[in-house]
């Protein structure tokens, strides 16, 4: 979900329609400059660039604790499911990671 907000759609709009046509390659996708237009289209304070609930509240996700350990569980996390700050950071790094292996384009400050 966190994905397709930031990319602009479905998974499946990244495939191409069947055509005779060759394949339409995904191109990167500035995910900072999504997110930055996204803030300032709906004008309001969030700490994304940070924060995994206030990144997933600017994506119109449920940030709730329960949706956070889902998330958690689903992309690996090893560590206390307990909404500390350590989970939280750790699913923001996670997040930001999966977006750039995904054709995302993140600055390195949110990958390590």
């Amino acid at each position: 979900m966190i994905k397709d907000a930031i990319f602009g759609g479905s998974a499946s709009a990244a495939e191409p329609a069947e055509s005779s046509a060759a394949p339409v390659a995904v191109s990167d996708v500035d995910v900072m400059g999504n997110l930055e237009g996204l803030a300032t289209e709906k004008g309001r304070k969030l700490n994304w660039r940070t924060s995994i609930v206030d990144l997933m509240k600017l994506l119109d996700i449920d940030s709730s604790l329960s949706n956070r350990k889902d998330l958690a569980q689903e992309l690996g996390y090893t560590g206390a499911l307990d909404g500390s700050a350590e989970m939280n950071i750790w699913l923001h790094k996670a997040v930001m990671r999966g977006l750039a292996e995904n054709g995302g384009t993140v600055p390195a400050e949110f990958l390590d």
